[in-house]
């Protein structure tokens, strides 16, 4: 990249929580932009030799003076996963740097005030309805009536499809939440918190990161979901791009996901926006689902790449600088399929690793879990056992190589 010389020896803090798919990738990232990185973590251990100062995100206050005091002056301030989002807001506000306001960043990550902060901007998204955790039941049932059945189920806290489950009748509404609310208690979250119903809505997923710039949005990517699951859970698999929706389509969604971080108060850094196209009115019309004020999760980032070899962290950190990005991706198509847990027990090991390495189109294969250890499926679940990366001609030649490679593997769970 000839840009390099702009911004190298430009000081970045990334902050860093102990457990994190991301790290390596941002400081890869930060090395070969040929920036200075101070590391900011609650746990991490060191990362490519780079200073590590200890911060606490539940005390934002003691961190933030703490940093101002030991890290010196910083040119970006950069949360490598959503668990220090709200101190990076709050950093990059006393540095009078380009940040989201805590208030932002706080309704980003509570389903509620998603959904709220939609409605009064009379964005397209599914019906909704808030229980309580001390509503009556009938009331419960009554709302779920007026939804509709199938709908859905979850809690407003958790990421990653963890505690989503879709409601078929009223016997399993009261399961669901009652489940809702024993993950709720395994993850140390308040079991008082609200439980988020949803108008199930049909229809094909995508997927849409990007970069806000003052608000403004540049997509670096769309990925279709061809292999969405229909319930009762709701896990991640297959993401494809470029997606092969027609462009107004495309134009249609986009300008809903930029419109939908607006409405949260977003205005600088990644965001990644969960959306399906809902068809039952006879027209191709884009819903919001869910937005987080963060770039796409796990290792998927790494199906992407852009001209000049630019990764999605390098993009993320040249805008965290200010500096513009071309987010054109090369020709072709690429795409991630995620391995998720598909029951609980001990992971005794995944085979066929190198059948699948050895499918046409493959680029990589990641498993990160490591054997011996106890897995959970979802809803419960909040991890998946790997990563298989592909490129190809087109989204159906890497929707082909992936399926393969998956067909080749073994996972052995007891």
């Amino acid at each position: 990249m000839s840009g390099n010389a702009i911004v190298a020896g430009k000081r970045v803090l990334l902050l860093v929580p102990p457990v994190t798919y991301r790290a390596t990738d941002f400081v890869q990232a930060a090395n070969r932009l040929a920036l200075e990185v101070v590391i900011g973590s609650n746990g991490a251990l060191p990362l490519g030799g780079n200073p590590v100062v200890h911060v606490d995100p539940g005390n934002l206050g003691a961190s933030v003076a703490r940093l101002l005091t030991t890290v010196g002056p910083v040119d970006a301030v950069v949360a490598v996963d959503a668990d220090m989002l709200p101190l990076a807001a709050e950093l990059a506000g006393a540095l009078g740097l380009p940040h989201n306001p805590s208030g932002a960043v706080a309704a980003a990550a509570d389903k509620t005030n998603q959904r709220r902060l939609w409605a009064r901007a009379g964005l397209a998204q599914p019906g909704f309805h808030v229980i309580a955790a001390d509503a009556d039941e009938s009331h419960v049932r009554a709302a779920a009536r007026k939804l509709g059945f199938p709908c859905i189920a979850k809690p407003v806290s958790l990421s990653a499809s963890r505690g989503v489950l879709r409601v078929d009748d009223e016997a399993g509404l009261a399961a669901a939440a009652a489940e809702i609310r024993a993950i709720l208690a395994a993850t140390g979250s308040k079991e008082s918190e609200p439980i988020l119903l949803e108008e199930y809505v049909p229809g094909w997923e995508l997927s849409i990161d990007g970069l806000l710039s003052d608000g403004a949005l540049a997509v670096t990517a769309v990925f279709d979901k061809p292999d969405t699951p229909h319930g009762p859970t709701f896990e991640e698999t297959l993401l494809v791009t470029p997606s092969r929706l027609p462009g107004s389509v495309l134009a249609a969604a986009t300008s809903l996901a930029e419109r939908a971080a607006q409405a949260l108060g977003l205005r600088h850094g990644p965001i990644h926006a969960e959306l399906r196209i809902d068809e039952r009115a006879g027209e191709a019309r884009p819903v919001m689902l869910e937005l987080a004020a963060r770039s796409i999760g796990g290792l998927c980032s790494r199906s992407l790449r852009f001209l000049g070899g630019m990764s999605l962290e390098m993009m993320i950190l040249l805008n965290a600088l200010g500096l513009p990005v071309d987010t054109a991706p090369p020709p072709g198509a690429a795409g991630v399929l995620m391995l998720p847990v598909e029951r609980d027990g001990v992971l005794q090991g995944v085979e066929g690793q190198m059948e699948a390495k050895a499918v046409a189109g493959i680029t990589g294969l990641s498993i990160t879990i490591a054997s011996g250890q106890p897995v959970r499926a979802l809803p419960w679940g909040d991890r998946y056992l790997g990563f298989i990366f592909a490129e190809g001609g087109d989204a159906a030649a890497v929707e082909a190589a992936l399926h393969a490679a998956r067909g080749r593997l073994r996972v052995v769970i007891v």
